[in-house]
């Protein structure tokens, strides 16, 4: 064998020193929050609240150039619970997460879930928004006033949509609506869709007398006429929507939905504060902020151990809710 010469030697030293080669700029090697290979699980079907947040999130995070390609997906089923058990079963995996939000702390009560939220290391609290009431273009209803009449009427032969299981957003808003109609909510005639995407098919096919999502499902569909708004949940109206809250409306009550990040159990701390990190530098990044306005979300980030304690008063404030409407 050849020795190797003077110069290969020095060669191969500074391969040592330089080591393999740097991350691409636009990686979020600049800012600690390249996560190679990271998932972004969805637990419902695509079209919902939970996959347009997930996939936006995704987008911004990549055009800021705060990690690479992330891979967002569905895991349909139950509510979002499907999804649930599956991050949970995923422990110690520090390049999974789940887009998540008020529906999945719902569905784990009316459920009974052996895993819940509780198991899941909480990221992050990205968005809140408020639900809307909306119907078809081709609806009888033209005004809230009109839609609760008929409700009062006969509650049970007036189904009313929602894009997630018993105990979640869309099915709390109509319940509290009943409540302050003066409707019983055991009497209400709710039929749950997983997603809003499945929702929307049934009320464009009047399937449902109405539905009830998240503002900013449906944006496209309201201002393109498909969909007629009746009302908003929150305590103030949407910018740029022409439709009154629930209390003007003379409903004395408001109900606003969110969503966040959760990951699987298990993970060191490293792991834990590489995913806290880029969520912290997305809600930063102008891209998030668009996103924000495009899509009528207000900014309620709430970033780890913060976010876990608002989970566990959530989760007790559902079960209270579901207990005091009866159901």
């Amino acid at each position: 064998m050849r020795p190797r010469t003077p110069l290969a030697l020095l060669g191969a030293a500074l391969l040592v020193l330089v080591g393999p080669p740097l991350l691409t700029p636009g990686s979020g090697s600049d800012t600690g929050t390249h996560i190679p290979g990271l998932r972004l699980m969805v637990p419902n079907t695509p079209g919902g609240g939970y996959d347009i947040t997930a996939r936006t999130a995704a987008k911004d995070a990549e055009e800021a150039g705060l990690t690479g390609d992330v891979e967002v997906f569905n895991l349909p089923g139950a509510g979002g619970t499907v999804g649930l058990t599956r991050l949970v079963g995923e422990r110690g995996n520090g390049r999974l997460a789940m887009s998540m939000g008020l529906g999945v702390v719902g569905a784990v009560h009316t459920n009974k879930t052996p895993r819940t939220l509780a198991d899941t290391t909480p990221i992050a609290r990205l968005t809140e928004e408020q639900d809307i009431v909306v119907v078809g273009k081709n609806s009888p209803y033209r005004t809230l006033q009109d839609l609760l009449t008929a409700w009062r009427k006969d509650p049970g032969k007036l189904p009313v949509g929602g894009g997630s299981s018993p105990g979640g957003p869309d099915h709390l808003a109509p319940m509290l609506m009943a409540q302050a109609a003066g409707i019983p909510p055991k009497k209400v005639n709710y039929v749950p869709f997983d997603g809003g995407g499945e929702l929307l098919a049934s009320i464009l096919g009047n399937k449902v007398a109405f539905g009830v999502s998240g503002v900013g499902e449906y944006l496209d569909q309201i201002k393109a006429g498909e969909l007629r708004l009746l009302a908003v949940t929150g305590p103030r109206r949407v910018p740029g929507l022409d439709a009154p809250t629930l209390r003007e409306a003379g409903l004395d009550t408001e109900f606003t939905n969110w969503r966040g990040v959760v990951a699987p159990p298990g993970l060191t701390d490293a792991e834990r504060d590489k995913l806290v990190g880029l969520v912290t530098a997305l809600h930063a990044s102008p891209q998030w902020k668009r996103s924000l306005e495009t899509h009528g979300w207000n900014d309620a980030f709430l970033p780890g151990e913060e976010f876990g304690v608002f989970l566990t008063e959530q989760n007790a404030r559902v079960d209270t809710v579901l207990k005091e409407l009866g159901l």
